[in-house]
C-alpha cells in the first residue's frame, strides 16, 4: 500500500464532548467537510444549539494533497481558541474536517493559557471521540473512444479493478474513471498505448 496517496478524514460527525474548567463549559465537536462552504451552516446549528454560548471558536482543514486551513477566535483573545484547535487536527492528521468549541462562560475568568488549554483539550476530546478512517487520493481520467474499441477498454477497467465514475454513449463512447494516486501513470500509459483511445486528465 503506498501511503502517499492516502489520507485520513473523518467517517461522520462525532457526538458532542463536554469540557469543564472553572465553571466554563467547552462543548467540542468534529465534522466532516467537503468545501469550505460547508463550515458556516453548521457554525450557525451550532450557536442556536447552544444559545447561551458567547463563542463558538472553529477551525478548519480542506485538501488532499495540499492544505488550506482557517482557525476563528470569535472575540476570543487573539490566537487563545482557534489555533490550538487546529493544532489538534495536524495532531491528529486528519483533513477534509472542522473542529467547533462552543463556550458558556461561567463566571470566573480563565486567562489566555486556560483558554488555550481548555480549546485544546476540547478539540482533542472531540477528535477522540470521532471515527477518523483512511481514504486514497484519486486521479480522474476521460476517456473517448469508437464502439469498436468497447471490448478491449471495458476488459482492462474490469481487469484493473478501475472505477467508472460517468459513462455517456453517444456517436462516440465516454467514460470518467478514477484510480489511486500511485496508479495514475501506469492506468495513463496503458490506455496511451491503445490505438482510438483519447486519454485526457481531468483532475
Amino acid at each position: 500500500m503506498k501511503e502517499e496517496d492516502i489520507y485520513k478524514t473523518l467517517e461522520e460527525p462525532s457526538a458532542g464532548i463536554l469540557f469543564k474548567d472553572r465553571k466554563s463549559k467547552f462543548f467540542g465537536y468534529a465534522f466532516p467537510i467537503s468545501s469550505e462552504e460547508d463550515v458556516k451552516p453548521i457554525i450557525e446549528s451550532l450557536r442556536k444549539k447552544h444559545h447561551a454560548a458567547g463563542h463558538v471558536c472553529f477551525a478548519w482543514q480542506l485538501g488532499e494533497k495540499t492544505h488550506t486551513y482557517r482557525a476563528n477566535d470569535d472575540g476570543e483573545p487573539n490566537n487563545s481558541a482557534g489555533m490550538p484547535i487546529y493544532g489538534q487536527i495536524q495532531s491528529f492528521g486528519v483533513t477534509n474536517v472542522l473542529v467547533a468549541v462552543a463556550r458558556v462562560f461561567g463566571g470566573t475568568k480563565l486567562g489566555v493559557g486556560g483558554l488555550i488549554q481548555a480549546y485544546r483539550s476540547s478539540a482533542q476530546m472531540a477528535l477522540e471521540h470521532a471515527v477518523i478512517i483512511e481514504k486514497t487520493i484519486d486521479s480522474n481520467f476521460q476517456l473517448d473512444f469508437d464502439y469498436s474499441e468497447m471490448d478491449k477498454v471495458m476488459r482492462s477497467i474490469k481487469q484493473k479493478g478501475i472505477v467508472i465514475l460517468s459513462q455517456k454513449m453517444d456517436l462516440r463512447c465516454s467514460l470518467l474513471i478514477s484510480v489511486r494516486k500511485s496508479q495514475e501513470v501506469q492506468t495513463k500509459q496503458m490506455f496511451d498505448e491503445m490505438q482510438n483511445v483519447m486519454v485526457q486528465s481531468r483532475d
